[in-house]
């Protein structure tokens, strides 16, 4: 489907066929000199189809087109290898290139998803289920960099970079500014909640990403174009909302380590509320239960943070155990 958001913007959607986000959006951006595309879908030939249809139903011409990815997830940046022409542009951040530069990412996820308490009969079989491992790019384009507060000119559009760190290191966002449009990535999504993991032993992510919600609601926006789902109108009472949801993880997930003492990441998991419709956790898809690990250990590493929590090693694995936990008398 092609949809005109407003004088040579466009929206394309791009299946994203067994993903509970149903499809990615793809923004065109067209002028006389270059045109402009941002976010591109998955790996996969319904992907390319679909985008390609949408591409030459707006008479796009590859060869006077650039490229923006906002990060690195496969659904993003899976096709740009494909659609990318040798004078095109292909603009990115620094922090997720040199992810994928660094080749061999997916061993340290493993390691550490292992060090959570994934079961390691199953971290195998995680990794081969994972769309961003089946269905990434072939090979990476030559990338232009560009940093928070760069510019990019398409026709009658002016976008300045916004670095939202969060659901990705390096996740950027468009702003135009005299339009008030923003551009958002996986950053702010209407009625699904971006996910945002932690794999490593450092860093903050949802530290990172409440702080990138707090900027962009200070930014004068009338609307959003997110990378999945509806257009949002309202970013102020998205972001409030999307905020709430995670102060309300973190308490989730303090009540359950206060009722059942110190658990692993792989275990909260288990025991928190999700969307996902499953008999139980043992019958929960296995790539879901992936990302569920990832956003259970992105908020025990911001409660450890903020002094809520305690971390121990027992026999190469991690537990969590509230601090002066007590469970309201409501309850």
């Amino acid at each position: 489907m092609v949809q005109e958001i407003s004088p040579d913007l466009f929206l394309i959607e791009v299946p994203l066929p067994n993903s509970p986000l149903k499809y990615l959006n793809s923004y065109v951006v067209r002028s006389k000199e270059r045109n402009l595309i941002i976010d591109t879908g998955l790996n996969r030939k319904v992907c390319l189809e679909a985008l390609s249809s949408g591409l030459k139903e707006l008479g796009v011409d590859l060869s006077v087109t650039d490229f923006f990815i906002t990060h690195l997830h496969a659904d993003h940046f899976g096709l740009v290898s494909k659609l990318a022409t040798p004078s095109s542009r292909v603009y990115f951040n620094r922090p997720d290139a040199e992810l994928i530069e660094a080749k061999g990412w997916w061993e340290p996820m493993l390691a550490a998803a292992a060090k959570n308490g994934f079961p390691e009969e199953e971290l195998r079989k995680a990794l081969e289920q994972h769309p961003g491992y089946k269905h990434s790019s072939e090979w990476v384009p030559e990338l232009s960099l560009l940093k928070d507060g760069d510019t990019i000119d398409v026709g009658r559009y002016h976008f300045k970079c916004v670095h939202t760190p969060g659901h990705s290191m390096g996740h950027t966002c468009l702003y135009d500014a005299e339009k008030k449009i923003f551009v958002a990535g996986d950053h702010i999504l209407v009625d699904i909640t971006p996910n945002i993991q932690c794999w490593s032993e450092g860093g903050n992510p949802l530290a990172d990403y409440l702080k990138s919600l707090d900027r962009v609601f200070a930014l004068e926006i009338e609307l959003v174009l997110p990378g999945h789902r509806r257009l949002i109108h309202d970013h102020r009472g998205r972001i409030e909302e999307l905020k709430k949801h995670h102060h309300a993880r973190c308490d989730e997930i303090l009540e359950i380590l206060g009722k059942r003492g110190a658990l692993t990441a792989y275990q909260t998991a288990s025991y928190m509320t999700w969307d996902i419709k499953s008999e139980s956790w043992e019958a929960f898809p296995i790539a879901q239960k992936w990302f569920a690990t990832g956003e259970a250990i992105a908020h025990l590493r911001y409660l450890e943070v903020k002094g809520d929590i305690r971390r121990q090693s027992e026999e190469g694995c991690f537990t969590f155990s509230a601090l002066n936990f007590s469970i309201p008398k409501s309850k």
